[in-house]
């Protein structure tokens, strides 16, 4: 959250909404109610939400303009209106898959 968009109630308590909202798959959540989760952030006024899923080793970039960006291993996750120059590999997200004959050695 940058300072610039902190607000502050009567009672001194933050008001805010993320500026990035970052959602992970869990083996047990359904997909329905965390996309609706993100949408609500983005309606709140967060710049960017983020739906990672280890299932489908995609992650879904959400933005206010309503354009969903599917990412898979071979793309690079950027954010440059909250952070310029950062990048992430999206198949670094994933564990490592360990042959058998490695896990012996």
């Amino acid at each position: 959250m940058r300072a610039a968009r902190l607000r502050r109630s009567p009672r001194y308590f933050g008001e805010l909404v993320p500026d990035l909202v970052v959602e992970i798959k869990s083996q047990s959540d359904r997909i329905k109610p965390i996309v609706k989760k993100i949408n609500k952030f983005i309606q709140l006024g967060a710049q960017v939400g983020i739906l990672i899923d280890p299932d489908e080793e995609t992650v879904t970039v959400y933005r206010p303009e309503g354009e969903l960006i599917v990412l898979e291993n071979e793309d690079i996750l950027t954010i440059p209106e909250l952070f310029p120059g950062w990048e992430l590999p999206i198949y670094e997200l994933w564990p490592p898959i360990f042959t058998e004959a490695e896990t012996q050695a």
